[in-house]
């Protein structure tokens, strides 16, 4: 499996005009807790669209993702059936090629992804909006021991890793230091396109 970042083929320039909203940042941030609290708030908005990435690593609470072997990611990757897929940690992920038919109808899709393809999706998408949730350093450290999840791996190296490109850069920052719930009201209010871009 390819190391880099990649989309599907497409036959137009850019996917849209609906919304891909994508949210990064550190491990330990509490991006799946924020989303799960804004789906939950979300749920009777129908153009706000929540899909489980594809992900070769076992199910758990924290995270509503679809469990696969590497064997069924690598059919998944031949079948066309990721709208795109990367690799990070160990790991192999992918957003469901549906995400595409939500966009050109208009809605908004939300999803968790690493900061390393955010350069290639801006470029497949016509309207990308990039959240970045963040917490101090201390913040971050206690909630990945507190994890304790084995594809973690080293908890300094994960807090010292950095992406240095302009392609990632965030419209929209949250420090989740505080209140989750006034932290997923705040990413609700940009999935809604109600919250000014930094």
């Amino acid at each position: 499996m390819s190391e880099s970042p990649s989309i599907a083929p497409q036959e137009t320039p850019t996917i849209g005009p609906g919304r891909l909203v994508l949210v990064v940042g550190p491990s330990g941030a509490g991006k799946d807790t924020l989303l799960g609290l804004a789906k939950a708030a979300l749920t009777e908005d129908h153009d706000a669209v929540f899909p489980r990435r594809i992900v070769t690593r076992e199910a758990s609470a924290a995270e509503d993702n679809v469990s696969v072997t590497p064997d069924e990611f690598r059919r998944g990757l031949d079948h066309g059936d990721f709208a795109a897929h990367w690799d990070a940690h160990g790991l192999s992920y992918a957003l469901p090629i549906e995400i595409n038919d939500d966009i050109r109808a208009g809605r908004t899709v939300i999803v968790n992804v690493s900061r390393k393809v955010i350069g290639v999706l801006r470029r497949a998408y016509a309207n990308v909006v990039v959240v970045a949730i963040t917490a101090p350093p201390d913040v971050l450290a206690q909630r990945l021991a507190a994890r304790a999840r084995r594809s973690d791996g080293n908890i300094q190296e994960r807090l010292e890793r950095h992406v240095d490109d302009a392609e990632a850069h965030a419209e929209v920052t949250i420090v989740n230091a505080g209140s989750a719930d006034y932290h997923s009201r705040q990413l609700v209010r940009v999935i809604r396109n109600e919250c000014c871009r930094e």
